[in-house]
């Protein structure tokens, strides 16, 4: 997703590739897809990407996917959202 951008190669997120089965769930529920498949596996195409909202990590069935989510302050990109949508300032500021 080149329009979201968090801090330069902060994101926590890990991947052992060669724990990976090369199931595709990541790919499937990341919101920004900054996974891809390559040789039957899983690669992080975009790690500036990731907000670390966690999805990957749980719907990896072998646990080859790590992140701390709310390190990238989902929340607050979310709350954002949430506040431009609805034209009010309900959330704030993140963890």
């Amino acid at each position: 997703m080149q329009d979201y951008r968090y801090i330069e190669s902060l994101a926590t997120l890990k991947l052992d590739q060669q724990t990976c089965i090369g199931c595709g769930n990541c790919n499937t529920v990341c919101p920004h897809r900054i996974f891809d498949m390559e040789a039957k596996k899983a690669v992080i195409r975009d790690l500036d990407a990731c907000m670390e909202c966690g999805a990957c990590a749980k719907n990896c069935p072998v646990d080859a996917i790590s992140v701390t989510p709310g390190v990238g302050c989902a929340a607050a990109i979310v709350g954002s959202w949430i506040n431009t949508i609805t034209g009010r300032n309900v959330l704030k500021g993140c963890c």
